[in-house]
């Protein structure tokens, strides 16, 4: 079983830049796909971006192709979500998650992800 907690959200002006990270516990982060999503007030939780256990096939909700990046480091059982040009409908809380399939393509379904973190609040300012 695997324990994640995200950090790195807060407050940034429109167009600003802010890099979540989502650190793992135990031995084998490397087994599972990873996918962040995230939840504005009122709304469905919705898919933002998802790798796979490697590091491949990476993949992105329209709304934030060209602007978002996710990586991940196995040797530091951490996952990160880099957010550039940020925009105030970005406002939302963040949630990582992990997938123990390691299909090769990340699924952008929440209901396919065995575990989540806590999330972090990221505020974009107009």
């Amino acid at each position: 079983q695997v324990q994640l907690v995200e950090s790195g959200g807060g407050l940034v002006q429109a167009g600003g830049s802010l890099r979540l990270s989502c650190a793992a516990s135990g031995r084998t982060f490397s087994r599972y796909n990873m996918g962040w999503f995230r939840q504005a007030p009122g709304k469905e939780r919705e898919f933002v971006a998802g790798i796979n256990w490697s590091g491949g096939s990476p993949n992105y909700a329209d709304s934030v192709k060209d602007r978002f990046t996710i990586s991940r480091d196995n040797a530091k059982n951490t996952a990160y979500l880099q957010m550039n040009s940020l925009k105030p409908e970005d406002t939302a809380i963040y949630y990582c998650a992990a997938d123990g399939r390691r299909s090769y393509y990340p699924s952008r379904g929440s209901m396919e992800y065995d575990y989540w973190g806590q999330g972090t609040q990221v505020t974009v300012s107009s």
